[in-house]
Formats: C-alpha cells, sequence, structure tokens
C-alpha cells in the first residue's frame, strides 16, 4: 500500500507536458499560462490626473493662505481622452477630470472641491488650498513599465490577472488545453436519477459530482453511460472513453469483490497498472493505470471516497497536465471547536467546517456512504492513525 504523497508523486511525473493552445481573454479566466506575458507599453501609457480638478504649477500656490484664496487664469479643459494642446505658464491653470493627461508646464492637480469660482468672472478659479510638487498625478509607467513580466508561465488567470492584461491591451493567451475526462460509473445496482427505485437499486450520484469537480479543477467532463458489473461491458466502456477522452475517471469496482472487475477489463483493453492502494481512508481501493498516452484514475464507488480520492490525487493531475506549478488544494488554518479522534491505523481525511471565526468542528458522521455531512462540509482534516486531537489545537484544514 502506497502513502498518499508517493502515489501523488508517481501520478505527477507521468503527467505530459501541456499542450499549448491560444485563448481568447474574455475566456482565459482560470486557464494555466503556457508561456509568460509581458507588457507591450507603460501603464498607465501617460502622466495624468488622479481626481477631477485643475491643472496647476505647484510654485504658483505656494505662498497660499488659509483666509487668502489665489487666483488664477482658466486656459482650456481637457476631458479623459482628450489633450490640451497649449501649456500651463505662471498665473494659469487647465479644468481636469479623472484620467485626463496632464497638460504641459502643469506639476499637480487640486481637486474641485479645494476651489471655487465666481459667476461674474468664469475664467477665473480660486485656490483654497496650496499642493504639493506633483499631487494627485499618476505618472506614466507607476504601475507598469513597458516589457514588464505581467503573468508568469504556469499561473492561473484570475479576474486581476485579467484587468491587468486588458488594459495592456492584451487580447489573448497561450494557455495549455484543457483536458477531456470521460466518467464512468459501475455497478448493476446504480440508476440514473430520475429512474423510480426498486428494491435493491440506489441513485447513481458519483458522476455529476466528480463532473462538477472536474470542472471546477479546469477539464471538460464527458460522462458516458451507468456500466453493469460485467467484465465485458467494463472493457468496452473502455474502449470508448479512452477513444474519446484524454483522462478516464472511473467510480466503483476497484476492490477485491468477485463483481469488481474495472482492474482486469482495463489490462484487457490495454492498459498497464501502476498501483492500487493507498494508505488513506477514505479511499484506500483507488487505482491508477495507464493506456499509451492516457490515463485511468479508478475511484472507489462510495461517495465520500470518490469525492475525497478525486481531490486528493486526480484534482492535482488534472491541474499538472494543464500545467500548473501549484496543484494542492488551498488550505486554512484553524483552531479545534473540538476533539478530534482517530483510533484507526490508517490517516483519515475527515470532513470538518470552517466558520468566520477560525473554529473547526466535524461535519457529522464520517462514514465513506454519509452524504450529508460531505454537503455540510468545507474542507478536510488530515488526521494521523491513532491520534486524538484536544479542543483548542491549532489545525490546518484544506478546502475546496
Amino acid at each position: 500500500m502506497l502513502e498518499l504523497e508517493a502515489a501523488r508523486e508517481r501520478i505527477l511525473s507521468l503527467m505530459p507536458p501541456p499542450q499549448p493552445e491560444r485563448v481568447p481573454l474574455e475566456e482565459a479566466h482560470r486557464r494555466i499560462l503556457a508561456e509568460p506575458i509581458y507588457s507591450p507599453h507603460d501603464l498607465p501609457p501617460f502622466d495624468n490626473s488622479a481626481m477631477d480638478g485643475y491643472a496647476v504649477r505647484a510654485e504658483d500656490l505656494r505662498a497660499l493662505q488659509v483666509d487668502s484664496p489665489i487666483a488664477l487664469r482658466l486656459i482650456g479643459r481637457a476631458a479623459a481622452g482628450e489633450m490640451f494642446d497649449g501649456e500651463v505658464v505662471t498665473g494659469t491653470c487647465v479644468r481636469l477630470f479623472t484620467g485626463s493627461a496632464m497638460p504641459r508646464g502643469a506639476d499637480a492637480v487640486v481637486m474641485q472641491e479645494d476651489t471655487h469660482t465666481d459667476a461674474a468672472s468664469p475664467e477665473t478659479i480660486f485656490f483654497l488650498d496650496a499642493p504639493r510638487p506633483w499631487e494627485n498625478v499618476r505618472f506614466r509607467g507607476e504601475d507598469v513599465k513597458a516589457g514588464a513580466l505581467l503573468a508568469a508561465e504556469r499561473t492561473e488567470v484570475s479576474a486581476g490577472h485579467i484587468s491587468l492584461l486588458a488594459a495592456a491591451g492584451v487580447t489573448e493567451i497561450c494557455a495549455g488545453r484543457r483536458p477531456i475526462i470521460g466518467l464512468l460509473a459501475t455497478g448493476s445496482e446504480l440508476l440514473t436519477a430520475g429512474q423510480p427505485l426498486v428494491p435493491g437499486k440506489i441513485h447513481e450520484s458519483n458522476r455529476l459530482t466528480l463532473a462538477t469537480l472536474i470542472s471546477d479543477a479546469g477539464g471538460t467532463p464527458k460522462i458516458f453511460p451507468l456500466v453493469p458489473d460485467s467484465p465485458g461491458e467494463t472493457r468496452r466502456a473502455f474502449e470508448t472513453a479512452f477513444a474519446e477522452c484524454d483522462l478516464v475517471v472511473t467510480s466503483g469496482g476497484v476492490s477485491v469483490g468477485e463483481m469488481d472487475f474495472v482492474k482486469s477489463a482495463f489490462e484487457e483493453a490495454g492498459g498497464i497498472l501502476e498501483f492500487w492502494k493507498i494508505a488513506m481512508r477514505p479511499g484506500k481501493p483507488f487505482v491508477f493505470g495507464r493506456r499509451g498516452g492516457k490515463f485511468l484514475f479508478g475511484l472507489p464507488g462510495n461517495p465520500v471516497s470518490a469525492f475525497v480520492t478525486f481531490l486528493l490525487l486526480v484534482r492535482p493531475a488534472l491541474l499538472r497536465w494543464q500545467g500548473a506549478s501549484s496543484v494542492g488544494l488551498p488550505i486554512h488554518h484553524g483552531i479545534l471547536a473540538e476533539a478530534i479522534v482517530n483510533p484507526a491505523d490508517r490517516r483519515h481525511f475527515m470532513r470538518v467546517t470552517v466558520d468566520g471565526q477560525g473554529k473547526v468542528r466535524g461535519a457529522g458522521m464520517q462514514g465513506s456512504h454519509v452524504l450529508s455531512s460531505l454537503a455540510a462540509a468545507n474542507g478536510l482534516l488530515d488526521v494521523p492513525a491513532k491520534t486524538t486531537w484536544p479542543a483548542g489545537a491549532a489545525v490546518v484544514v484544506m478546502r475546496w
């Protein structure tokens, strides 16, 4: 039985290099960059005003007193997107708006709230505050210089990146192609949702759950029909799924029962098993294999086991397949609000909830078939074998 970390490293070591493709910026969110992106120009591209007000020479207002405003002559205006063609000389000012280009000769902007006008003399502006040189001015290139790195290779593109890239005039990125993931669920007891339940049958939930997690990890899920417990049907399902997909994820049929055919059917379909069984709970019967340049991830049939093994072993592989350097789950530091006990001889990834104050509690019953606690949970706690953690202990929670 492999330790989780060893299994994950073996899986990641076999993932192929990302296949780059061009992606429009409007479709780039959460894509993994296959090459770095550099700024084609300065941001801002010119000196501009940080607010509505007046461009002035700071020296002209240096002697201003609180009870003695200084008047300057208004010689023009420049709305955002316009340029003032003249020059601010001693005794003059120019009306500006947020984002307006700074006119020649000016070295500060006074906000309009610190001025007043006289209707009888609209070309005279009275200033009530003396600005420091370059006050309320945004400088060309103060955010980003031309040629500066905007986003490194292997970065996951966030909404913030998209804002920056759009401002820099970038229209597309080069990203790792998203893998197509075939989803198979095996078991003669399974029914699709909507079919009437009959004695001995259950509604299958793993494919929809895993499809959601695959989409969250950047993959494209492809759901195939349910597979009955039959060696021939299982092999044929593999041949179809591998013909259409980059990776195949199954649930069920990976243990040692007489009706567990995933491992043998995969080998009959030309696959090579890399390993089986992980020293963890839930999720001990986990299968990983290769078929040409494609991969099989055989998850347990119990819904919680499938969920947990996907997060810890399949999700990292999907991210690495797209070129990501960081493939772990986000973590959250918290404090136990109650004791947590794992009496078993395997580490247990327990479902927990973390509240807004960082208090961590068990989400409910921890059986691998119990979906109510999975729905209530927002994290996993990695509890070593034969361990008791008291209330008040500091812990690290994995979030999804």
